[in-house]
């Protein structure tokens, strides 16, 4: 992801996150069984969208801890 694709990632909501995290997850499972049945030709995408996942899990835990925070103070 670019960085202006990251900072619109951290202007979602939570549930918009997950969404885009259960969405992530599908594809990174799609492209997995491609590899294994030898109908993937791009194979920097599985790398791509494993970060991708990663990226997304990073931001719903930075609006949880800023949310606890601003909620006990």
């Amino acid at each position: 992801m670019k960085r202006n694709q990251l900072r619109e990632l951290r202007e979602l909501t939570i549930p918009e996150l997950q969404q885009k995290a259960r969405e992530t997850k599908e594809e990174l499972f799609n492209l997995r069984f491609q590899l294994r049945t030898g109908h993937l030709s791009d194979f920097s995408r599985v790398r791509a969208t494993k970060r991708t996942y990663a990226q997304i899990q990073t931001a719903i835990s930075e609006k949880r801890i800023a949310e606890a925070k601003h909620g006990a103070a």
